[in-house]
């Protein structure tokens, strides 16, 4: 008589495993891309050049992007954030900071000194949608995007700034004067071309703030 077969337990699935290599992966994908892009600009760059320096199939890239804009979009919100972790720039420590600060000069120069961190990574991110948004629908929805996303967290600045009862201009005007500062334009003539530093370039917010909105 045969002697009976053990059953071998079944092979777990390492779902941590996987999730840590698809970081991996989604982080060497945003190196590749920053890299290309930056180099030869939007339209001319692929989805398999990016997946090729980054080690990945082109089936990963899109995967985790559904599109190029996708991986543009991503850039651009992992270059404000710092990280790709899923956490609203509004719940993060550096905006928390700026809420609770304790009057409206402070509040202007704590979002600043967070411009001025941030510039040099996502303002090159956002020159490049805006750029390439002259060749490319894509891009240019992207930077639609980015540009709604900035008004919607100054429109939240400006109420914040608004309920302190400093500002003398309304809550609007504020709104659109903080976003006309938080243009990578600015960035792009100060620090990219006039070789301003970016502490300067965040001295240089603040101030122009405080004087329009408080002074």
């Amino acid at each position: 008589m045969m002697g009976s077969v053990k059953s071998q337990p079944p092979r777990r699935y390492d779902s941590s495993r996987r999730r840590q290599q698809a970081q991996r992966n989604r982080r060497a994908v945003l190196t590749s891309a920053r890299q290309r892009f930056l180099a030869q600009g939007y339209a001319a760059t692929t989805i398999a050049e990016i997946a090729r320096d980054a080690g990945v199939s082109v089936e990963t890239v899109y995967k985790a992007f559904a599109t190029k804009a996708g991986v543009l979009k991503a850039l651009f919100d992992v270059s404000v954030a710092g990280d790709d972790e899923p956490i609203p720039m509004a719940e993060r420590d550096v905006i928390q900071k700026v809420r609770d600060a304790p009057d409206a000069a402070r509040k202007l120069e704590l979002y600043a000194k967070h411009l001025a961190a941030t510039m040099p990574r996502s303002a090159p991110v956002q020159l490049l949608a805006r750029d390439g948004a002259a060749s490319s629908a894509d891009a240019a929805e992207v930077w639609k995007q980015i540009r709604h996303e900035t008004l919607t967290a100054m429109t939240m600045f400006a109420a914040g700034l608004a309920g302190t009862g400093q500002l003398r201009v309304s809550a609007t005007q504020a709104r659109d004067i903080l976003w006309t500062y938080h243009a990578p334009e600015l960035y792009e003539l100060l620090v990219l071309e006039r070789g301003w530093s970016a502490t300067r370039y965040g001295k240089f917010i603040a101030q122009a703030w405080i004087d329009a909105l408080l002074g």
